[in-house]
């Protein structure tokens, strides 16, 4: 175990981590706000802490292998929520430090969960850095210094497999680097377009800058107590059309630039994405026409819903606790069935859910007729027996985790529906659940021990698990 590499990149991702708190400051700044001091003292911190950890642990050997890999994202993910919940407690905006730590783990793995009950008497300087977090952990904050750091190696793909969301994570380009840049230059690409469209809508600068990194990350910290109820209906079609193209596999969109447009059109992964949106979106307007009125604005409400709870974004233009139970039922469902693999959305993914359903179908096939051979292909390709286990061992352990959260949260004074879907919601990176902790309430009345429990299951759900278990796994840490 090459520790001296884990703590030394770890030392880079903090020291960016004190630019990246540069930005709020200078919003408020601008806006005059008190809480630029924090954001300064937070920069300090963050700047000795990574300067520490840069310069004292420089390794000799800059090798990464898979198990500094996974334990490294683990670690920068931990520490950048430790700081960066700093400025939330410094300015006394959010007095308690657990609850400036879930808000600040809840932005980072673009989960949109909040303790906050009144967000408009937030600063413009900390709603544009819980925003901003979601932009950051999107794409994924080692993945974009991969992209600017001249001298990272490229066994840095194991990093990359770590923190980028679904079960096969391979290269673009032969250099690890240049995918990670065409990456982020999609990424900035597409938030760019989106802003401009919303800023056409009437939409504030300010305020087009926020909902724009909350839809990109598909993270959905609002700013608004009714989330974005209050826009324009032209401006809900504008965010749920790119919560929709966010949750998409990037890859297809590298395939469109270089004009393999067939390969990317025909995927099956997409293909299946747009099925099920499709489907739940007309379920769903036929369920709340009697509710809404118009065909029209069911339609516009339950597309948008259907957009951010599939794609794990969380913004709400409802209240769908108040829908019937088929509606609640689906938009269930749909949290834990999630986005496209290579997107910025959380959830199981499409791709593993497909994956799941042909290896259930060879099996019952495989049952029928014993001396026949069950191959699984997707995408066009036969799937490997490495990959096939390898997507249900995470099922089996993504199933342990859930329920262990789940009962765990049990102990609260709150009713079924509420801690299922705050479960569910958290480690799936939804953000708002159903009962106490719907799209209008928070999840302020935890207690600090299942808040600090639900921000372990949103790391766990953003980084898929297996970070965060081989960093508390004993045996990484033992010497050989």
């Amino acid at each position: 175990m090459n520790l001296r590499m884990v703590f030394y990149t770890t030392g880079r991702i903090v020291l960016f981590e004190a630019l990246m708190l540069m930005l709020p400051a200078v919003v408020s700044l601008i806006y005059g706000e008190s809480c630029f001091y924090a954001f300064l003292i937070a920069v300090f911190v963050a700047a000795v802490l990574g300067g520490i950890l840069f310069f004292a642990a420089k390794p000799k050997d800059s090798v990464i292998y898979a198990k500094e890999g996974f334990l490294t994202v683990a670690l920068a993910w931990i520490t950048l929520s430790a700081i960066g919940a700093l400025p939330f407690t410094i300015s006394g905006e959010i007095p308690s430090y657990i609850d400036s730590f879930f808000e600040t783990v809840s932005g980072f793995t673009t989960t949109g969960a909040s303790i906050l009950t009144d967000v408009e008497a937030m600063s413009h300087g900390l709603l544009f850095w819980r925003s901003f977090t979601h932009w950051v952990g999107g794409m994924g904050v080692l993945v974009f210094v991969m992209a600017v750091i001249p001298d990272m190696s490229d066994r840095s793909i194991h990093i990359m497999r770590a923190e980028m969301p679904g079960p096969i994570i391979g290269k673009l380009v032969p250099k690890v680097k240049e995918t990670a840049k065409i990456l982020y230059l999609i990424y900035i690409v597409m938030t760019l377009v989106q802003i401009l469209f919303l800023l056409f809508g009437g939409m504030s600068l300010f305020d087009s800058l926020v909902h724009a990194f909350g839809t990109a990350g598909t993270g959905g910290f609002g700013i608004k107590a009714d989330s974005v109820t209050s826009y324009s209906p032209y401006l809900q079609w504008v965010i749920a059309i790119f919560m929709l193209i966010f949750g998409v596999n990037f890859n297809l969109y590298y395939l469109i630039l270089v004009k393999r447009i067939k390969s990317a059109v025909t995927s099956t992964e997409l293909w299946v994405y747009v099925l099920i949106v499709g489907a739940s979106t007309l379920a769903i307007t036929v369920n709340i026409l009697p509710i809404v009125g118009t065909v029209g604005d069911s339609i516009r409400t339950a597309l948008f819903q259907v957009s951010s709870i599939i794609t794990t974004t969380g913004y709400a233009t409802a209240d769908f606790n108040l829908w019937p139970g088929f509606s609640k039922g689906i938009l269930l469902i749909l949290m834990f069935i999630g986005g496209c693999a290579g997107s910025t959305a959380g959830g199981l993914k499409v791709s593993r859910v497909i994956i799941l359903f042909k290896m259930i179908r060879g099996e019952i096939k495989r049952m029928i007729h014993p001396r026949s051979v069950s191959v699984v292909r997707f995408e066009g390709k036969q799937l490997e027996e490495n990959t096939l286990g390898s997507v249900s061992l995470y099922f089996a352990i993504y199933m342990v985790c859930f329920f262990a959260v789940f009962l765990l949260l049990c102990f609260e004074p709150f009713d079924m529906e509420t801690n299922f879907t705050a479960a569910a919601s958290c480690f799936n990176n939804v953000g708002p659940g159903l009962g106490g902790v719907g799209p209008m309430s928070s999840y302020a009345a935890y207690s600090p021990f299942s808040k600090l429990l639900l921000s372990f299951a949103m790391l766990l759900g953003r980084l898929e698990i297996f970070p965060l278990i081989i960093a508390l796994s004993p045996s990484t840490w033992a010497k050989k």
